[in-house]
């Protein structure tokens, strides 16, 4: 089998900087994407958290400031697992703008990869528009994140049901809506929906920005990612409500580990 690789080149009304500080340090990375550790240099620890006890850990292969940051080299891959490598490349436009340019590398060729393919496409679509719309709306402010995941058996075109019930939604909202979000236990979410497709429904509210998503057709990856940007937020609360509603919405099956 051959190496695949996903591109993305986004175009973001930002400085460099900004966006450099956005892409390459643990506290930028978590305005937009998920909390992150980085160690600013070459050979430097990436610590990732996806919630619900998922997380990574790699190292920095390439470290240029202002203009390259890569990463890869991934502890404890399973036998026959690709070892994923991330690159992100920033370019400065007239005007102040900003161009960057991300390669996801390590895919591994034929029918069985097809849909963790897609999923990551899916996935950093998302986080990509997460980070234009940090960038627009809430430009150098400090992230708090509340992060959540479960998975379930089924499709997401099953899951998605439970969730717009467990949601309050009637069904999948449209672009622009105006909703509130009212889970039982998590506090109620009001904002307009800047995020709607298949895999996830986004709002962003007066004080962050708000995902939920599901994902995959055997077997479905649930999750919420919350990013606070005003107020004082007790972020752990927050990420404890939200993990306890998706455990009650989509139970662990017993003898699965949680």
């Amino acid at each position: 089998m051959t190496e695949r690789r996903l591109e993305k080149q986004v175009e973001l009304d930002a400085t460099p900087e900004q966006v450099w500080e956005a892409i390459a340090t643990g506290p930028g990375i978590a305005t937009w994407f998920v909390p992150h550790r980085v160690e600013p240099r070459e050979g430097g620890v990436v610590e990732q958290d996806y919630g619900g006890g998922f997380t990574t850990s790699g190292r920095v292969t390439a470290w240029e400031p202002g203009r390259r940051f890569a990463y890869g080299s991934f502890d404890q891959l399973s036998d026959g697992h690709p070892d994923y490598a991330y690159e992100f490349l920033v370019e400065g436009r007239d005007g102040g703008s900003t161009v960057l340019r991300f390669v996801q590398s390590g895919f591994l060729d034929g029918a069985d990869w097809d849909g963790e393919y897609d999923s990551f496409d899916a996935g950093w679509t998302l986080f990509f528009a997460n980070l234009r719309n940090y960038l627009r709306y809430f430009p150098g402010r400090p992230a708090q994140n509340a992060v959540a995941m479960t998975y379930t058996a089924g499709s997401a075109r099953e899951v998605w049901p439970v969730l717009h019930r467990g949601l309050g939604l009637p069904g999948h909202p449209a672009l622009g809506d105006e909703v509130t979000l009212a889970p039982d236990g998590p506090k109620a979410i009001t904002g307009v929906v800047d995020v709607a497709n298949d895999e996830f429904v986004g709002v962003r509210s007066a004080h962050g920005l708000h995902r939920i998503g599901a994902e995959g057709d055997a077997g479905c990856g649930v999750s919420a990612y919350h990013y606070f940007y005003d107020g004082p937020v007790d972020a752990a609360a927050v990420t404890t409500d939200w993990q306890a509603w998706l455990t009650r919405l989509f139970p662990v099956p017993e003898g699965e580990p949680r």
